[in-house]
């Protein structure tokens, strides 16, 4: 255990200076340990207890959440600021696709003072009563209008529908979603317009919202969602769903982590995903798999429309 690791920390895991100071630290000690690599500055005066975690990528997306909280308690008194864009959508647990965490955004209610100051990107734009809450005393702009700002920030369709599924997955009401597009009159809201008219509440995952991103783009026949198959009395789930004859599936990395049941194996979870697509085969119903790197390098498209012809499925509904 390292000293740093005695230092309190607040609700959020942060550690503040003047915690540290209580506690018999002085700022020469303070920066020693940041030297160390003990611990992390994440704003003025505020800091975090170096982690091994922080690494993956589920260490780095709450390392970027633990900045944002950090910077906007920073700023908050020198004015109306709030989280906002990608750094809210961390505070409300919205994933998004490819996420740029370089900088903390948030939005000061005004029509001017903002731009990019270091790893802060200061948002200047107009904020109603109904645009901000706090979340575990975190000021942040709402989920409607989060999503929103996401999706016309130079975000490509893919980004906007990913942002706009998790947004919709996690009950916010689309007519709200709507109603914050019809107010903006900016670049990318058009963008913004076709991917809400396309999202769902019935995406998983960014993978999920990526991939059916893809399809839409390429203008083959869409899937069902999240359609249920029984087969000998068995039940089952797919991620994508045509005439039930051919059954989409992403494997994410976290795939059969989420799939794992209480006390079992990565190796069980897996021999029982295989024995569900045998049984699923042994009923004609085909099957096919890809993975984000068959995302990245635009492989999955051409294996779905592959089948769908073999099927004879391949006429794209209109969307």
């Amino acid at each position: 255990m390292t000293s740093a690791e005695l230092l309190p920390v607040d609700e959020h895991g942060l550690i503040r200076r003047e915690g540290a100071l209580a506690a018999g630290w002085s700022d020469a000690m303070i920066q020693s340990a940041i030297r160390r690599g003990e611990l992390i500055r994440m704003a003025q005066g505020v800091y975090v207890g170096a982690d091994p975690g922080f690494v993956t990528r589920e260490g780095a997306d709450r390392l970027y959440l633990m900045r944002g909280i950090a910077t906007v308690t920073c700023v908050r008194s020198s004015g109306d600021v709030v989280l906002s864009h990608q750094s809210a959508a961390a505070v409300h647990g919205m994933h998004l696709l490819k996420p740029d965490q370089r900088r903390v955004h948030v939005t000061r209610n005004a029509k001017s003072g903002g731009g990019v100051r270091g790893g802060r990107h200061v948002h200047a734009l107009q904020l109603s009563d109904d645009d901000v809450v706090e979340i575990g005393g975190v000021p942040t702009t709402s989920a409607a209008r989060t999503a929103v700002d996401v999706a016309i920030s130079d975000a490509t369709f893919a980004q906007a529908l990913t942002v706009f599924d998790a947004a919709l997955a996690r009950g916010v009401p689309r007519t709200e979603l709507i109603a914050q597009l019809e107010r903006r009159r900016c670049h990318g809201v058009r963008t913004a317009r076709r991917a809400l008219a396309s999202a769902t509440s019935l995406s998983e995952s960014v993978g999920e919202s990526w991939s059916r991103a893809q399809m839409i783009e390429a203008g083959i026949r869409l899937p069902r969602l999240q359609c249920a198959h029984v087969v000998e009395g068995h039940e089952y789930r797919s991620d994508f769903d045509w005439d039930c004859r051919l059954v989409g599936e992403f494997d994410g990395r976290v795939k059969y982590g989420r799939l794992r049941r209480p006390g079992e194996t990565v190796a069980q979870s897996v021999i029982r995903e295989k024995d569900r697509e045998d049984l699923l085969r042994s009923a004609g119903i085909m099957v096919v798999r890809w993975t984000w790197s068959d995302l990245e390098n635009g492989l999955m498209v051409p294996r779905v429309a592959k089948w769908l012809g073999n099927f004879h499925l391949l006429p794209a509904r209109s969307h």
